[in-house]
């Protein structure tokens, strides 16, 4: 078994079984088989490809079976989208991606399994990837199921991304997004302020962030101790823009609210640093606020992580904080380029659980302001429900705070303009097709001098 596909098949079985993330798991599945550039590049390939695609390839696999691929047993489904990802996307030899993908099969689920689908790849190997993928369409319900089909995004997250991109009044640029989340993203590496340089090359936005200079980017990580690491340029500028929204006062005490796994409360540490300004983290989860006490080891002066509900601690602690980060759970539909898996794992459902946790935590850290304080609410998802549908709610019956400028903080968080938009809207979002980033929302919100509650 050639064991750049051994290495993803374990990975795809991993996120089919057990929710896995292939962005942390085949790292380490690459680390630990012990593979050379070459089949680390292959085995990213085809772990990427195959998830990305997963839609288009278990409609292919359906006509391909007679059956529905849901009715296929997911170690053989697995290891037949890997075999069509190789034998429709890559330059793989068909006789290997079949013969390779067989014995997978028959050693996961016996010799019956391997012969049924051995008689599934040879038939799709019988056609061309444009063929294949004109059958597909052509037995699609809709435009948009067409879209779906061709673009290996779900038809509700189809819907979700046009509407967003609607409000800003660029639904054109429909086509380009979706492209752009098909696209394997470059490694961005965050030098902390104070504690490490920024390489080459540098990134066209946050003053923060360069690209890898090639190589591991892990081995410069742990070469920096931590100082360095790889991080979105978008998530950079988000933390950015909330130390920008106003002039840093040393009397001034920060909090980010849902810190886990942590790159952007060290980001905001290594400032906090640099200015006397006293900073805490809450992360509910204890893994996570693992991870986060570890991001934060490189940064001087101690931060308390604490382990609570969000909404729990910033209710206990009204009135104390001047800078808030809310960066809240969300769908994750802005970072698909990194997550490729997020798109077939999720649902319109997750969005309908989501925002009344998005506006719990953001209501609660409102109230934990002093006067003049500033959250920073922010999201890894540009739908409107998760974005300025939460600042609206959460803004709702109350006086007592306005909202600030996000894309001119933004702005002065950035090396050079980003283009934004031309509307009047005062929050900011960023896109991948437009800004090579992540999809962050970015929304500030500063409790007024004198609080009170409307009527």
């Amino acid at each position: 078994m050639q064991p750049a596909r051994q290495v993803a098949y374990d990975v795809l079985r991993a996120v089919t079984e057990s929710d896995a993330y292939a962005n942390l798991l085949l790292p380490s599945a690459i680390a630990a088989a012990d593979l050379t550039p070459q089949d680390a590049a292959l085995a990213t390939e085809l772990t990427y490809g195959t998830l990305r695609r997963r839609g288009a390839y278990d409609a292919i696999i359906s006509a391909a079976a007679d059956r529905p691929a849901a009715d296929i047993d997911p170690a053989v489904l697995d290891a037949l989208r890997l075999a069509t990802h190789q034998l429709l996307a890559t330059r793989v030899a068909s006789h290997a991606a079949v013969n390779e993908s067989v014995n997978l099969v028959a050693t996961a689920q016996g010799r019956g399994a391997a012969s049924f689908a051995n008689a599934v790849l040879r038939r799709i190997s019988r056609e061309t990837p444009g063929e294949w993928q004109h059958r597909i369409e052509s037995a699609a319900r809709s435009d948009d199921e067409r879209l779906a089909l061709r673009t290996a995004h779900p038809v509700w997250i189809i819907r979700a991304l046009r509407r967003a991109l609607a409000a800003e009044g660029r639904v054109e640029e429909l086509d380009d997004l979706l492209d752009a989340d098909n696209l394997s993203p470059e490694v961005t590496l965050v030098a902390l302020p104070g504690l490490a340089e920024t390489g080459e090359p540098r990134c066209p936005y946050a003053p923060t962030a360069y690209g890898s200079p090639g190589g591991d980017p892990h081995r410069i990580v742990s070469g920096s101790g931590g100082a360095v690491r790889v991080q979105d340029e978008g998530s950079q500028l988000v933390a950015l823009a909330l130390a920008e929204a106003a002039p840093i006062r040393e009397d001034e005490r920060w909090l980010d609210l849902c810190a886990g796994p942590g790159g952007k409360t060290a980001l905001l540490a290594a400032i906090a640093y640099e200015h006397g300004v006293t900073m805490e983290a809450n992360e509910v989860v204890p893994a996570r606020a693992g991870l986060v006490r570890n991001a934060l080891a490189p940064v001087p002066g101690e931060v308390v992580v604490h382990e609570q509900d969000g909404r729990r601690l910033a209710e206990a602690r009204a009135g104390e904080f001047s800078r808030i980060l809310v960066d809240a759970p969300c769908t994750g539909l802005g970072a698909l380029r990194r997550r490729p898996e997020a798109r077939w794992r999720k649902s319109p459902a997750d969005v309908a659980e989501l925002v009344p946790l998005q506006t719990g935590l953001l209501s609660a850290a409102l109230d934990a302001l002093a006067p003049g304080g500033i959250v920073a609410y922010v999201t890894c998802s540009p739908h409107l429900a998760e974005t300025t549908g939460v600042v609206q709610e959460a803004l709702r019956g109350r006086d007592d705070v306005e909202q600030l400028d996000a894309r001119a903080a933004l702005g002065r968080a950035s090396r050079t303009p980003i283009d934004l938009g031309d509307d009047d809207a005062l929050h900011a979002q960023l896109w991948p097709h437009r800004h090579g980033t992540d999809a962050m929302f970015l929304a500030l919100l500063q409790r007024t001098a004198s609080p009170r509650k409307a009527d």
